[in-house]
């Protein structure tokens, strides 16, 4: 049985505008989720004191964390729903997948303020969608080569029939990462293009030679988007990864700020709204 959030009292929302390829926050230092202690050095840079991650002021609606077993992975692993406020169990409505970096689990998700990012963006004209994680290792979201764990099986084969067994419409899916996360959802939309109707990609772990460079043909006329902090030490190979696509991704957005929370959060809701657009 897992651990259940029932919907908070309303409260009043408290909106920021981002503006696409601008605001981050300059400056941001190391946050809550980010993935330095597994980075190579060469990526680990720190930019000054950052304050606290942005999370918005929303009810967080109906918060899941469940315990699931997943035959790709060969073991358990957590499984995180978030359905935005006022909309109940979520039945029938569309599923963002999220991929998590190296350092975070599905049971960080709420307190990353994942669910009230969901209502925020719902609230400011989203088409209400359901948010949905499981767990995924330390792997890149790539088969194991010694066999016996692949999270990106999990996620293509796995997660559709999760959603299903939970009434969400598992047809209709995008996907969301970020860091190793962000290197994930581009491997899943590689591996099988038809498998998302969008894909938002944070400050993708990535580097030149990787197998995601190798994959990008099958990114053509994937509905994409880039986010990432002229800070953050993977800067430069995502802008590489921008320009080896087959065509322009609807989003590359570069501005200050390095690989934290405190950038991520600050994109969140205009990343939630790209991806609603596609999931109707």
């Amino acid at each position: 049985m897992g651990v259940v959030s029932e919907p908070e009292p309303a409260a009043n929302l408290t909106r920021r505008r981002f503006i696409i390829g601008g605001l981050g926050l300059a400056g941001a230092a190391a946050a809550a989720g980010a993935a330095y202690a597994v980075l190579p050095p060469r990526y680990t840079r720190w930019v000054g004191t950052a304050p606290e991650p942005f999370i918005p002021d929303a009810p967080e609606g109906r918060i899941r964390l469940e315990t699931v077993r997943s035959e790709a992975r060969g073991r358990d692993v957590g499984l995180f729903t978030a359905v935005p406020a006022g909309h109940g169990d979520g039945a029938g409505l569309p599923v963002v997948v999220v991929l998590h970096g190296a350092s975070a689990t599905s049971a960080d998700y709420q307190s990353f303020g994942l669910g009230r990012f969901l209502t925020a963006a719902v609230d400011a004209g989203a088409e209400p969608f359901v948010l949905a994680g499981a767990d995924g290792g330390l792997l890149r979201w790539e088969p194991d080569p010694a066999g016996g764990d692949d999270p990106r099986q999990m996620v293509l084969e796995e997660m559709p029939e999760w959603l299903a067994e939970r009434g969400f419409d598992a047809g209709r899916r995008a996907l969301w990462g970020w860091s190793m996360g962000g290197y994930g959802v581009l491997g899943v939309a590689e591996s099988d293009p038809t498998w998302a109707r969008a894909v938002a990609a944070f400050s993708p772990a990535i580097a030149r030679g990787d197998a995601v460079f190798g994959g990008v043909d099958a990114l053509a006329g994937q509905a994409l988007g880039i986010w990432c902090g002229t800070d953050d030490g993977f800067y430069d190979d995502v802008q590489a990864l921008v320009a080896a696509l087959p065509e322009p991704p609807e989003i590359a957005s570069y501005g200050p700020g390095a690989h934290t929370r405190v950038y991520w959060n600050d994109q969140t809701v205009d990343a939630f709204t790209f991806l609603a657009s596609y999931l109707g």
